[in-house]
């Protein structure tokens, strides 16, 4: 019996543990040659199956894991992620209802004829980091605000790559400093680290960080803003002929800040905003509930619940008459959200197999025994957080195994846990929106319609925030070891 035991709890050679990934990373790489923009439409979930499948194989015939194992460990991470998939559900019913409603029209309508396209980007960023920073939510100020400012970029002929980077780089600001963050409140806890404790020594990276950015944003504001009058008066036209352009409409993203403010959990407000805007659309765009239903058979209450129905759950497209105003907005609703959610299972079940056969822990413990100095430390430790970010495809477990894995070490070396708490943030929650398998990747592509890899040059806040970490670790900038007493 002891031999037994002792088998099934021995770790993979960390060559073995590598197979898998670089099983998985060549498939995509096919995936992505072979389909292009359309490898989230099943090649993508294909490479992570076989991925699972080669990890799985690997452990059962050479390592003699059982199924068993693996099929608990699914079970678990699949119920960690049930209610991000609930989310994306109610982002998909929130993005096609404000849509069909008139709220994000109205906020293109207002938006391009107030703001500048030469301080666009500048301050897309900024709105989105206060709004993020208050809700505690990257995800629901990119579904929300992100969603609208995307339109008025396109009205003003700006790039939906580079204003994607400022949404989601003031997004992932604002969530990372907040007090009502799931991810800051998981870092801080995960490490022992006291919130506020917590928040204040991120201060010294991020702040540094968010300032580079919205320099960098102001910079290439400069290149835009001629010849856009032409443009703006096509979209704002389009959209007065098209939809009844209202300040009522406010109402919704208002009422919509007024449950963020009270803290309301981000799929009760998702919901409640999405059904909020179907009101508004029943009062306001009945034509347009009709015009989506397209079904002469049915009495006006009929077909004006058929269209809002379709609004929640399915494609609409709207023709105002300009190609490029269309394609702006159309919108998948909860359909829209499927390729994501698919995705996601099988990203799930890939980082599931992983963990259970032992072989992410192989890895990482070959890249700790490099964490000889303060800055082999936190440069090992970022370096773990990007790689599960990477094998795991989501940013809750990243953070939870970074913690787990490196809590001793900066113990035993004498660093202070904030030191933990905030390296982990700083890579762990930043990066994962770079990975287009991760779950914070997918959903952002999804909800933005931008690709992962269309934006990802783009986020800067997100690419420097690891660099500043590696940059203060190296200068030793208010990083303390703790007195020898208090080690234990």
């Amino acid at each position: 019996m002891k031999e037994k035991a002792s088998t099934q709890t021995r770790l993979p050679h960390p060559l073995v543990a590598s197979i898998p990934i670089v099983v998985l990373i060549g498939l995509l790489a096919s995936v992505i040659y072979l389909f292009g923009s359309d490898s989230l439409s099943g090649g993508s979930q294909t490479a992570l199956i076989l991925g699972t499948s080669v990890c799985v194989a690997i452990s059962m015939i050479v390592y003699k894991i059982s199924w068993k194992k693996f099929e608990e460990r699914i079970t678990k991470t699949i119920g960690d992620v049930a209610v991000t998939l609930l989310i994306l559900l109610a982002v998909g019913m929130l993005s096609g209802s404000w849509m069909i409603s008139g709220v994000v029209p109205t906020l293109i309508y207002y938006g391009v004829q107030i703001m500048s396209p030469q301080f666009f980007l500048v301050c897309a960023c900024f709105i989105c980091a206060l709004v993020s920073l208050l809700s505690g939510s990257s995800w629901t100020t990119i579904a929300t605000m992100g969603v609208a400012l995307l339109g008025i970029s396109e009205a003003l002929g700006i790039s939906t790559a580079w204003t994607a980077g400022a949404i989601i780089s003031g997004a992932y600001f604002g969530d990372k400093m907040s007090p009502l963050s799931d991810t800051t409140i998981l870092a801080s806890s995960a490490t022992g680290t006291d919130l506020f404790v917590h928040i204040r020594y991120m201060m010294y990276t991020t702040v540094p960080t968010f300032a580079i950015t919205l320099i960098i944003f102001l910079i290439a504001g400069w290149g835009y803003g001629s010849n856009v009058e032409l443009k703006v008066v096509q979209y704002t036209e389009g959209l007065s002929h098209t939809f009844n352009i209202s300040l009522w409409t406010l109402l919704v993203p208002l009422l919509t800040g007024i449950l963020i403010a009270k803290r309301v959990p981000s799929v009760i407000t998702l919901f409640a905003s999405a059904i909020m805007a179907g009101i508004c659309a029943l009062i306001l765009q009945p034509h347009i509930l009709a015009q989506i239903a397209d079904n002469e058979a049915l009495s006006a209450p009929a077909s004006l619940a058929c269209g809002l129905a379709i609004t929640y759950y399915g494609a609409t497209a709207v023709d105002t008459g300009n190609a490029a105003l269309n394609d702006l907005i159309s919108t998948g609703g909860m359909a829209g959200m499927l390729n994501t959610i698919w995705l996601i299972l099988c990203a799930m079940c890939f980082g599931a197999v992983m963990v259970a056969s032992g072989m992410i822990e192989s890895l990482t413990r070959v890249i700790i025994r490099f964490a000889r100095t303060r800055f082999s430390l936190v440069a090992t430790t970022a370096s773990t957080g990007l790689f599960l970010n990477l094998t795991t495809g989501d940013q809750f477990i990243s953070i939870v195994l970074t913690a787990d894995m490196y809590k001793d070490a900066y113990r035993q070396q004498g660093y202070e846990s904030r030191l933990l708490s905030r390296t982990t943030e700083d890579v762990a929650t930043v990066t994962s929106v770079l990975v287009p398998w991760n779950t914070c990747g997918m959903t952002q592509a999804a909800v933005l319609g931008v690709p992962t890899l269309t934006y990802l040059p783009y986020c800067f806040f997100n690419i420097i925030s690891p660099l500043m970490t590696l940059l203060v670790a190296a200068t030793g900038w208010k990083i303390k070891r703790i007195p020898c007493q208090q080690k234990a």
